[in-house]
């Protein structure tokens, strides 16, 4: 949980009973970390919380005074200048290593956007960059609310977008961060993968096996793998051929499935992750579930969510083990949903007859154990199963799935059907 505040705000008068939202972000000695701000201004008496902790105050003359008590009863005090839009001042905290001390740090914060419809809006975003790393302070691209939809484009993992040409560096990059109005740590966000499209005739990918997925025997054969190969997409009939298949693999036409191989939000504080990684906050997770038609549940983690997506896929087997899929650019609608107040440990998956959970760790043995914590979860918050119930449902109905060998981590998939479940 983290710390609370004390703020200068706005020079301009406010009508009573005004409702304000910020994003303040907090730089403690290089560190940064952000927390949404709820004012409630009653004729210059303030309340609301900052970072989920109560907050009393008062605003005059431009002036805005914020106290904070958290949660252990520790005091915060933040005190600052402002326009209409912006805050900036120093905050005054308890030292974290002596409790008779005290610390001074920097912030800033900027108002959120008011709702300018109360009906869900479409909003069509058109990349200008694009991020290397999944990271809490790189500046959102969109602001937008539970409910909305998202036309967006995404490149291949090499950078290169639809029309051939290189716009940003090779390592998955990903679209984004979306801002999304009302998250917070602690909330769940549900993505709908309205739409997957295929906007190119071409995917490229390797004639490899990862080393996990080798025997010793084919590793001593695969020394020449790793060559490049195109793969031409039938896009009306969708299927996939290779471009310059030898007589053997000629007739060889598999059918399209795109998929997402990143789908984030942003991890909590600290260093930012590479955006070829994984981690509770989804990430590089290759799983090729994924798909158009299908939900992704995400645990929040920071204000806003912050939700990346990227790497798109033509199509790809369990485990990515060629280490690339059929990587490509892709056109995508989403929409978003927020289940306030509901933590879930891991990312989920939910299709028209599936659930899934999925496990990523440095070990298939650890990422298995995650898997089936994950769906333990889910059948007690969802289902109301007890842990005996749950393993009763597991040994008789759950298909377990490799889903990622290529990346610095790996993915296990537990997977029950729907039908079954009460």
């Amino acid at each position: 949980m983290r710390s609370a505040l004390f703020l200068s705000l706005l020079a301009v008068a406010m009508p009573a009973s005004a409702a304000e939202d910020w994003l303040l972000q907090l730089d403690r000695w290089g560190n940064p970390s952000a927390m949404t701000l709820h004012l409630q201004d009653d004729g210059g008496k303030l309340s609301g919380t900052l970072g989920g902790d109560a907050l009393t105050g008062t605003r005059k003359q431009g002036r805005l005074l914020l106290d904070v008590v958290d949660k252990a009863g520790k005091r915060y005090r933040y005190t600052g200048s402002a326009s209409a839009d912006l805050l900036q001042g120093s905050a005054d905290f308890p030292d974290t290593n002596d409790a008779a001390a005290r610390a001074t740090h920097a912030f800033s914060a900027r108002r959120l956007p008011e709702r300018t419809s109360a009906g869900p809006q479409r909003h069509a975003y058109q990349p200008k960059d694009y991020a290397n790393a999944f990271s809490p302070t790189r500046a959102p691209v969109l602001t937008i609310w539970p409910g909305d939809t998202v036309d967006t484009t995404t490149v291949d993992s090499g950078g290169v977008d639809e029309r051939g040409v290189t716009r940003a560096l090779y390592g998955n990059p990903q679209t984004g961060p979306f801002f999304v109005m009302g998250a917070e740590a602690g909330d769940t966000l549900v993505i709908h993968l309205l739409k997957l499209t295929l906007n190119r005739d071409y995917a490229d990918s390797l004639d490899a096996i990862v080393g996990r997925a080798q025997s010793t025997g084919v590793a001593a054969r695969a020394t020449a793998l790793g060559q490049p190969v195109r793969w031409q997409l039938d896009r009306a009939r969708g299927v996939a051929r290779p471009a310059q298949a030898g007589p053997a693999l000629r007739h060889l036409a598999v059918p399209l499935r795109p998929m997402l191989g990143g789908l984030a939000v942003a991890p909590p504080d600290g260093p930012a992750v590479s955006s070829g990684d994984t981690g509770r906050f989804g990430g590089n997770m290759d799983f090729n579930e994924v798909v158009e038609g299908n939900k992704v549940y995400l645990p929040v983690q920071q204000p806003g969510a912050l939700l990346y997506l990227g790497d798109a896929h033509a199509l790809q087997g369990d485990g990515e083990t060629a280490q690339y899929a059929l990587e490509t650019s892709m056109a995508v609608s989403f929409r978003v949903e927020l289940i306030k107040g509901k933590a879930i440990g891991l990312p989920r998956v939910e299709s028209p007859t599936r659930i899934m959970t999925l496990g990523q760790a440095g070990s298939l043995d650890e990422a298995l154990r995650q898997a089936t914590a994950g769906m333990t979860q889910w059948l007690q918050q969802d289902y109301g199963l007890t842990l005996a119930e749950s393993a009763i449902v597991l040994g008789s109905a759950v298909a377990y799935t490799v889903a990622n060998l290529a990346g610095r981590s790996v993915g296990v998939a537990a997977k029950i059907k729907k039908e079954l479940l009460p």
